[in-house]
Parts: structure tokens; C-alpha cells; sequence
């Protein structure tokens, strides 16, 4: 029965994979007050001087201290970055309030910039405790549990979180930390009263300020402007502000890639560490949003945006079911088109069994789109920076799938089956339900084709970052339907089945032969680990991956050299996976210095330095898990006559690898109206970025080289 009873197996697994996502940041170990990484030293504090008392306020804090350069951020972390985010487990009757949050620092970065904390910086909590709170129930001491996730930032960023524990004493005095607590509060930015005179106005490219009540200790001094609310300024812009008397006024620049427009704005105003904060309705009305991409101009012919939110959702349908329909095509799907082939073939001749295998695959395909999608959703309204592919941006993912398809292939093979296995009624269960076999082969479909981008699936997966919810995973599902509707046509249209050859001996050949698009695809997840956890995690996959090919062959022999050799192979997998798996999870730094062929490693501000010095600049944004973004390379990019052609022109080769999670990317990816790799980009001065086609060719580069710049094709 092919890997069918295998896919039962596995189906439990696949599922979790799908929703597991997220790649693994650097975690603390063992809880306790005190979690410290290479680049952050990060302490959880309390300032209980009267103990914990009921109706009283508590304060605790996470302290961070930087290293030289690094910074973290603040609640909008401005053109890129995460603010820090705290999760607090408390015993009843205590409540955490939000994060005191202390006035930031602009920090620029090329022609961007970045509002956060460098050196030492303290976020305070304030922890309510109830009027009907009872210290006398505590054991002696009130336990704080803090679950934080912060992203460190120099030219690199470094996603890590830690877990702390914190014991109050309920009955003494908590004021170790009163100094640092003190002068965070002492430093908050003050409320400003309400005046008629304060307003904030937006126009069709600016926001006007407008205050009359200013402190005096802020007026005849140049201002500094931070919006609560991100994507909205241009932040690294320079205002023009101007003082009448007591009266302030600005301009501040509205960005090109705004994603906000809201009712009331919460700013805050600040000069030489001290600052005031005020929330006003905005007035006047606020330019349209620009479309996703709609800064970029794509080649070959891309589908337009049409005005309005409904025109652009149908657009973005279109564009999803397009780009499904295209994704059979790309190479990281071809072992479940085999898988497929076969499948058909085992039903040719029974039309409703035909139709029944195509339903329940496109069921499969579109429920794990929409699952994805869903996963893909919630981790980003958590505050994780992730876009599409994010499974494979974690090690241990990768080595899941690198195991499944290692063992669909000696299934493949004729190492093994599962009816010499499993018990009788397990083995017949496939039997009974043929239906969840194409179902399961769904769901390894989109396991399979998740990590690749097909034309016309960018502009739509960008624009669902931006949509509710339900509009978003209207576009997932359509995408899944894209993928299965060739497969759901075949199955309800008589005459495919007709033309299919009859099952025979042929099958069992071409079953032992597909066995090798699945080791191919275990060669190419080896791959991809290693540019992740390095050679040592490449080779403790491959060891595992031995081991389990042991075991699958000892179960398969009979009587007591089954049991010897079964029981062994199970201790030696055990053993090798107690002491590899920390090899596989571990993620390395990748090899400093230049890239080949002219290449160099894309950083945030990077394309705008050379942009602004008068060179043009082509992006390459990649991954090593993106299939077509290895045959792009190998077909166009390794081009020598190409790559001479844009080193005449003086065009900037920047590549920008996503293979590990990288926030940063991830934003850059975003403005673009992009959601996934490959994305492929030219930049020049005064002119809007030009996006090519996922699928890549050299006339495609050349003939935007032409239109930038004249060159000759």
C-alpha cells in the first residue's frame, strides 16, 4: 500500500509541524533572577519597601544591560525591531499592570531609524494587590514568574527570551533596587493636561503638531517626537518645529510605507531626559494606505491593485489561486506529484474512489493552508517578526520533516511495511478509510510547498499581513485550492481516469524508483540544517537518520533476532539522539567576510548608503530552505556574462538570507509588500524599487538593467 499506513503514522507529526513554527531564539536556561547572553545581561527586580500589603502597589522591573553597541526596544520600536514583550504568571489576587516605559533614544541606522534603549535600562511594572488579599496565606514569600522576549540589535539582530523567578518577601521590606527604580519613575514622561490649543492635525504628507501648554522646562528648546503608534512617521526624517512664545509647533513627515491611521494618537515629547506625553483625537482626514508593493514596480506584467479594499481582496483571491495553480510547478513539490501519480493509479478504474481521493487531497491541501496561515497570524500578532516559510527557520522542524521523508523513502524502497508491523486491525484501517491517505497527502504537500513563493503568491501573501483575520485565511485557503485544484479536476473529470494505465507490475517499479526524489529531498533538508546548525548539526542529523534506518530494518527481521536486533538498534537510537540532538537545535553564526561573486550580506540601512552614494543596488532576498531560490541561483544569478553586465554598471550585489529568523528581513520584506522568498529587487536613486518574478531568468535582470539604466540587453 505504498507509505500509506506510514502517512497515518506520521499525520499526528505533520500536523504539529505545520503549527509549530517559529524559529528558536535564544532561550534562558534554568529559571531564576537572572538570565545573561552575549549581548544582554537581564535581571528581574522588585521595589516592595513596604512589603506586600493589600490595596498597595508593588513595583518589579526587567533590567537589561547592553553591551557596547547593542540596543533593544522601545514600545514602537520605530523602522524595524520588536518591542519587548513581559509575561507574568501570578498568584491570585495580584495583578500586573503595562510597562512604565522610559522616554527611548532615536538610534539611526543608514537613512533609518530605530527608537530604544542602550547601556542599562529598567522597565517597570507596577503589581496591584487586591483590597482582599490575605498575606497570611503565602508560605513567606510572594513568587513572581516572568516569561520575556526581547530582540538585541547592533548590525545584526538577536532574537532571545528568558524565563525568571523572583521571590518577594511578603512581610519586610523589598528596596535593593529603590535607586534604579526611583529614577526610571522620576524620568517617566509626565501627562499634559488637556488644552484646547494642543491638537494634531494630519495632512495629505504630514502630521501637524500643535501644543500651548508646554512645560516651561521644554520650551525655546528643539524638541524631540516619539508616536506611540508605529508605521505611521517617516521616522528617521527630520521634523521642522518652531516655537511663538508658549506656542509649539511641528510638521513631521508621513511615512511612505504607513500601515496606521488611527483616531487618537498618544505622543510623547521629550528633550535632555525629560518629556511629557499626551493623547489627542487626530483631525482632518487621512490619506489613503498605499497598497502593498505599491512603492514597487514588478517585472515581467504584475496584477494591478484595483482601488478599494473589496477590489484589492478579490485581486489578492485571483492572485492566490494563480499562484497555487503555479506552485505544482516549482521543484519543491515534485515528490508529492509522484506520490500523487501513483495514487491515481491505484484507483484507475474506480471512478468513485477517483472522486473521493481527490476531495478528501484538496480537504488535506486547503485545511493545512488555512491551519498555516492561522499559525502564521497568531505568532504575529504575539509580536514574533515572522513571514512565510517560518517553519523551516527552525532547526528542530527541519530535522522532523529530514526523518518523515527518510522514512517514506525506505517505505518506498521495499525496506519495510507497515502490515509486517502493526497489529492486524491497525493494518486494516487504511483498508476501511482510503480517503485519509489522500487527506494526509495533502497535508505533505503543504509541508512540502510551503517554503516556496510561486508568481503572483507574493503581492497576495503581503497584502494578508494587512488584512483581518478572516480576509487573510480567505487568501491561505484559495492558495491551497490553487495548489489541489489540478488534482481535484483529474479526479472528477472520467476521462483522466480513462486514459490512466491499469495497476500492475509497473507500480511496484516505479514505486522502488520514487524512492529517490524523497532521498533527494532528505539531502536537500540536511542542507539546509547545515547552513543553520553548521556541519557538526548536518552530521548529527545524518547519524540519527542511520540509526532510525537500523531500527526500520531490525523490526523487519523474525523470531529472536528480531527481538536482539530490535532491542539494540532502539538503545543505539537512543543513545545517538540523547547526544546529537543539542547539535542539530544549536544554531551557528554564519562564516564572517566577503561572498562570493561580488556578493555582499545585505544589512539594514545598507541599500540606502549605497543608494544615496549613487549606485544602484540589486537585492537578492533568500533562504537556503526555498527551492527556488537555489535554482534562481544556479540558472541566473551564477551567470558570469550577467554578473559582468552589472559589474559594469557599478549595480551593488546585496543578499539578504532569511534562512535564519531575521526580523529585520522580515520588515524590509514587508515594505516591499512581500511576505516570503524569493523576492528579487532593483534600487536607484529617485526611482521607485523595481520587483522581479519569483521565477528568475537572466533576460529578466537585463531587461530591467535596460530600463534603469540604458544598458544593453
Amino acid at each position: 500500500m505504498l507509505f500509506s499506513r506510514l502517512i497515518h503514522t506520521a499525520a499526528a507529526t505533520m500536523a504539529i509541524t505545520l503549527l509549530a513554527g517559529g524559529a528558536a531564539a535564544q532561550t534562558a536556561s534554568l529559571p531564576g533572577a537572572v538570565v545573561t547572553t552575549e549581548q544582554v545581561r537581564a535581571e528581574l527586580v522588585a521595589h516592595a519597601p513596604d512589603g506586600v500589603q493589600p490595596g498597595k502597589v508593588l513595583w518589579v522591573g526587567l533590567q537589561l544591560a547592553h553591551q557596547p553597541e547593542w540596543h533593544t526596544y522601545w514600545k514602537n520600536p520605530g523602522d524595524s525591531g520588536l518591542a519587548t514583550v513581559l509575561q507574568w504568571t501570578l498568584p491570585a489576587g495580584i495583578d500586573a499592570g503595562a510597562i512604565a516605559w522610559p522616554l527611548p533614544r532615536k538610534i539611526p541606522i543608514g537613512n533609518l531609524a530605530n527608537y530604544g534603549y542602550e547601556g542599562t535600562v529598567l522597565l517597570p511594572v507596577p503589581l496591584t494587590v487586591a483590597p482582599n488579599f490575605q498575606p497570611g496565606l503565602l508560605s513567606g514569600d510572594l513568587e513572581i514568574k516572568l516569561r520575556a522576549s526581547w530582540l538585541v540589535c547592533k548590525k545584526e539582530c538577536v532574537p532571545q527570551d528568558g524565563a525568571f523567578v523572583l521571590k518577594i518577601p511578603a512581610r519586610s521590606s523589598t528596596a535593593g533596587h529603590r535607586a534604579e527604580f526611583d529614577a526610571t519613575l522620576q524620568s517617566q514622561p509626565q501627562g499634559l493636561a488637556p488644552s484646547a490649543g494642543n491638537s494634531v492635525v494630519v495632512g495629505p504628507n504630514a502630521i501637524a503638531l500643535r501644543f500651548d501648554n508646554l512645560p516651561a522646562k521644554l520650551r525655546g528648546k528643539t524638541l524631540e517626537f516619539f508616536p506611540e503608534t508605529p508605521e505611521v512617521i517617516e521616522t528617521a526624517a527630520k521634523s521642522t518645529q518652531a516655537w511663538d512664545g508658549a506656542l509649539w509647533t511641528a510638521s513631521v513627515p508621513l511615512s511612505a510605507h504607513r500601515s496606521n491611521s488611527p483616531d487618537r494618537m498618544a505622543v510623547v515629547l521629550a528633550q535632555g531626559g525629560q518629556g511629557v506625553r499626551a493623547e489627542l483625537p487626530v483631525q482632518g482626514t487621512w490619506p489613503a494606505l498605499p497598497s502593498p508593493g505599491s512603492a514597487a514596480v514588478a517585472l515581467p506584467a504584475v496584477m494591478a491593485t484595483p482601488a478599494g479594499p473589496s477590489l484589492g481582496l478579490w485581486a489578492a483571491l485571483v492572485g492566490a489561486l494563480l499562484g497555487g495553480l503555479i506552485l505544482n510547478l516549482m521543484p519543491c513539490v515534485f515528490p508529492v506529484l509522484a506520490i500523487k501519480v501513483l495514487g491515481f493509479a491505484r484507483h484507475a478504474g474506480d471512478r468513485r474512489a477517483h472522486r473521493a481521493s481527490g476531495l478528501a487531497y484538496t480537504a488535506g491541501v486547503v485545511l493545512s493552508f488555512t491551519a498555516l496561515g492561522l499559525s502564521l497570524l497568531g505568532l504575529r500578532s504575539a509580536g514574533e517578526s515572522l513571514g512565510w516559510g517560518f517553519q523551516l527557520q527552525d532547526p528542530s522542524v527541519i530535522a522532523a520533516l529530514a526523518v518523515l521523508f527518510t522514512l517514506i523513502g525506505l517505505n518506498l524502497a521495499g525496506l519495510f511495511e507497515f502490515r509486517h508491523l502493526l497489529p492486524s486491525s491497525v493494518a486494516t484501517l487504511q483498508a476501511r478509510h482510503p480517503s485519509a491517505d489522500a487527506f494526509l497527502t495533502g497535508v505533505l504537500a503543504v509541508a512540502v510547498a510551503s517554503p516556496c513563493t510561486a508568481p503572483f503568491m507574493g503581492a497576495s501573501l503581503g497584502l494578508a499581513a494587512t488584512l483581518p483575520a478572516s480576509q487573510a485565511l480567505a487568501i491561505f485557503a484559495t492558495l491551497g485550492l490553487g495548489l489541489a485544484l489540478p488534482y481535484l479536476l483529474a479526479s472528477l473529470v472520467p476521462a483522466f481516469a480513462r486514459a490512466l494505465p491499469r495497476p500492475g507490475r509497473w507500480m511496484d517499479t516505479l514505486k522502488r524508483f520514487l524512492a529517490f526524489p524523497m532521498f533527494a529531498t532528505v539531502v536537500w533538508l540536511v542542507w539546509v540544517l547545515g547552513q543553520q546548525s553548521g556541519i557538526d548539526g548536518a552530521g548529527a542529523l545524518l547519524a540519527l537518520l542511520v540509526a532510525i534506518a537500523l531500527v526500520v530494518w531490525s523490526l523487519n527481521l523474525v523470531g529472536r533476532t528480531r527481538v536482539v536486533a530490535g532491542t539494540l538498534s532502539a538503545i543505539v537510537l537512543a543513545l545517538l539522539a540523547w547526544g546529537l540532538a543539542p547539535y542539530i537545535v544549536r544554531p551557528v553564526e554564519p562564516p564572517a567576510g566577503a561572498m562570493a561573486n561580488g556578493w555582499e550580506a545585505w544589512e539594514p540601512g545598507r541599500v540606502e548608503q549605497l543608494v544615496a552614494s549613487g549606485r544602484p543596488v540589486f537585492v537578492d532576498f533568500t533562504a537556503a530552505w526555498c527551492v527556488t531560490c537555489q535554482v534562481n541561483k544556479q540558472t541566473t544569478l551564477h551567470n558570469q556574462g550577467l554578473l559582468d553586465d552589472l559589474a559594469r554598471h557599478k549595480v551593488a550585489l546585496l543578499r539578504a538570507d532569511w534562512t535564519r529568523r531575521d526580523p529585520a528581513i522580515t520588515a524590509a520584506l514587508r515594505q516591499l509588500g512581500r511576505n516570503g522568498v524569493p523576492v528579487y529587487v532593483f534600487y536607484q536613486a529617485g526611482k521607485a524599487p523595481v520587483v522581479l518574478s519569483e521565477v528568475l531568468s537572466v533576460r529578466d535582470v537585463r531587461a530591467v538593467l535596460e530600463r534603469l539604466q540604458g544598458a544593453p540587453r
